[in-house]
């Protein structure tokens, strides 16, 4: 079954989205020409400018509970869940520039007390410190807007999928994946709270149902109006990675909890096997401009 619509108005123009060369046949029945090179993949491409659309051969279930409060809870859900696995790679942020500061403060200290620290040796170190406790301050800032994020609080599309894939690098990479971003040019402004979870979410969900190692590819590309991040697994022939490949743990994300934590954020989501493709709108900041106090 086809799980995209391709729009009437692309095949006339002839602006069809075709597979790469060993990529799934997701935009299977299409007959125009390939426009696109073939070392771009499908999912990439995916959505630039056309919304993307469920295939009408499977109804929605009418057992879900669609209400506003049940959706929120579930994407609350989400939120927890996402941000509980991404517990230790936020948390070495922090300690990695507290134990740098610590580890000076007491070095000084230690020199201070042999009276082995001369006036510039010491303004030197005190500079040092300053500039050291100004960057933990700023990180442990940083990883607190993950918790609680600022009203409109924006940010660059490849901005944030490179933050997201170096927090989930090294421990993708111990369970047997080596996660890669391929990242389109320009920037694209969109809701930073919903790029940093969903972007998690799509990696953490890929690689808890692969079945062996391999890699793991996010792409982004834009458009006017959306920005798109595609994330694919690829497997690996065995052998090629070192790390023992770990399947995912107890508790995996729950997907109709991601899909909800997507359509709190308005964002376009959409799953197709070992593929999954975000559309982010562009974000537009409302909230009214204030005056810092002199």
């Amino acid at each position: 079954m086809d799980p995209f619509v391709v729009p009437s108005h692309a095949r006339a123009t002839g602006r069809v989205l075709q597979p790469a060369l060993g990529g799934p046949d997701i935009f299977r029945g299409t007959d125009s020409p390939d426009l696109f090179p073939t070392h771009t993949s499908p999912i990439t491409v995916l959505a630039i400018e056309d919304p993307i659309i469920a295939s009408s051969g499977a109804p929605p279930s009418t057992a879900l509970d669609t209400s506003p409060q049940r959706q929120r809870s579930l994407a609350r859900a989400a939120q927890h869940d996402i941000l509980r696995r991404l517990t230790p790679p936020l948390r070495h942020d922090m300690v990695v520039h507290l134990q740098s500061l610590g580890m000076m403060a007491e070095a000084l200290s230690a020199r201070m007390e042999r009276g082995a620290v001369q006036s510039d040796d010491l303004a030197s170190s005190v500079s040092k410190l300053n500039r050291l406790s100004r960057q933990a301050v700023a990180r442990c800032l940083e990883v607190s807007t993950w918790m609680e994020p600022a009203e409109d609080d924006t940010t660059a599309l490849r901005e944030a999928v490179q933050e997201v894939v170096r927090l989930l690098s090294t421990s993708v990479n111990f369970r047997g994946y080596d996660l890669r971003a391929e990242l389109g040019d320009g920037e694209f402004e969109v809701s930073r709270s919903a790029a940093r979870f969903l972007v998690a979410a799509a990696i953490l969900t890929l690689t808890d149902a692969a079945p062996g190692p391999g890699e793991i590819v996010v792409r982004t590309e834009q458009s006017s109006s959306h920005g798109v991040v595609a994330v694919e697994y690829q497997p690996q022939p065995e052998g090629t990675f070192t790390q023992m490949h770990e399947p995912g743990g107890d508790a995996p994300l729950s997907w109709i909890e991601v899909q909800a934590l997507a359509s709190q954020h308005a964002v376009e989501l959409l799953r197709n096997g070992q593929a999954i493709i975000l559309r982010l709108p562009r974000a537009v900041v409302t909230t009214p401009l204030k005056m810092v106090p002199v």
